[in-house]
């Protein structure tokens, strides 16, 4: 019995062209326009799909990308999958998602799935120290492993400057930064360096207190209770936590502790989450350029030539009001 599948020599007759034309269309060959235009019209007419696995088999390829993350219940990891996707099969590629909790054991069995050549290469980010292998397909995000590991990352000691710079342009006068995170470094310490660079540079007395990932929340309520003034205020005027999911934590604290926001404490946060439906801001923020960390990710993965790609991106980071600071939500 005759497929009901159709074939390229279908595509070809279709098409009125050669099934030479037709085969380099779909492996990404170099043909005239007009005849690129025939077959892949000539394809969507018949409902004819390219057979990937074929396609990896010639070209000692699978077109599958693995992207490792700790989780996806952060927004800022969810938004980074979703970009990282589109951009992949805005190439033809797919993505395999591994998400690992952080655990090092999972994470190093990602680096070694690619060895045994299942998948194109990795596009990582970790919290741990992991054993990566130079002649690896491999790109990380906000952690620098080698030289020959390219690393993509926002401006995190600019955008550690500019939440000080702002938290001192609103009033404040005694900020603090928070921060928990990995034990292990990484291109996101530098939140705080630019936070406190910046207080330096101003003569401006701050504090800050930088938990590990695991140790007792409850500090930060401690923290604060040490800097009460008088008449149960606090002498802290002014916060920026690492990332925006702690400042909705601290928020959540200080509003327990009968603490006005932003009236008594202004608050900044850094990645940029946004409310689902409004597009507004969580609370004031440093945003990260998602969609641009996944777009130089996926091209630095899938360039032929990685002789010129630099060890080390930063990308630009902004600023949007949102609520916890004394200004107009969406101020710049």
């Amino acid at each position: 019995m005759k497929s009901s599948q159709p074939t390229m020599k279908d595509v070809a007759k279709e098409a009125g062209v050669a099934l030479g034309t037709v085969s380099k269309v779909f492996n990404g060959i170099a043909v005239g326009e007009s005849y690129r235009v025939k077959v892949e019209a000539a394809a969507q007419k018949l409902g004819y799909q390219v057979n990937q696995y074929a396609r990896g088999m010639r070209a000692s390829k699978t077109y599958t990308v693995a992207l490792i993350l700790p989780g996806v219940d952060h927004p800022f990891f969810s938004a980074l999958a979703q970009h990282i996707c589109s951009a992949l099969l805005q190439r033809d590629y797919r993505m395999l998602l591994y998400v690992t909790a952080s655990r090092p054991d999972v994470e190093q069995q990602c680096i070694q799935m690619v060895q045994q050549n299942r998948v194109d290469g990795i596009i990582g980010l970790t919290y741990n120290a992991l054993e990566v292998d130079e002649s690896l397909p491999f790109v990380s995000i906000d952690r620098f492993f080698s030289p020959n590991v390219p690393c993509v990352t926002s401006d995190n000691y600019g955008g550690g400057r500019m939440a000080a710079e702002k938290l001192l342009e609103l009033g404040c006068r005694h900020p603090v930064f928070l921060r928990t995170g990995s034990a292990n470094s990484s291109e996101t310490d530098k939140r705080g360096n630019g936070f406190k660079a910046l207080c330096q540079s101003r003569k401006i007395p701050f504090d800050a207190l930088e938990l590990d990932d695991g140790q007792d929340f409850g500090l930060f309520r401690e923290f604060f209770l040490s800097h009460r003034t008088h008449d149960g205020k606090l002498d802290i005027d002014g916060i920026f936590c690492s990332t925006d999911l702690l400042a909705c934590q601290i928020l959540t604290l200080l509003n327990e502790m009968g603490v006005r926001i932003p009236e008594d404490v202004q608050v900044i946060g850094f990645d940029g989450i946004r409310h689902y439906g409004t597009g507004t801001p969580y609370c004031s923020t440093i945003i990260q350029p998602v969609k641009k960390i996944a777009q130089t990710c996926v091209d630095f993965l899938l360039t032929k030539d990685r002789s010129n790609i630099p060890a080390l991106i930063c990308l630009p980071v902004t600023y949007a009001a949102g609520g916890t600071t004394l200004e107009p939500v969406g101020g710049d």
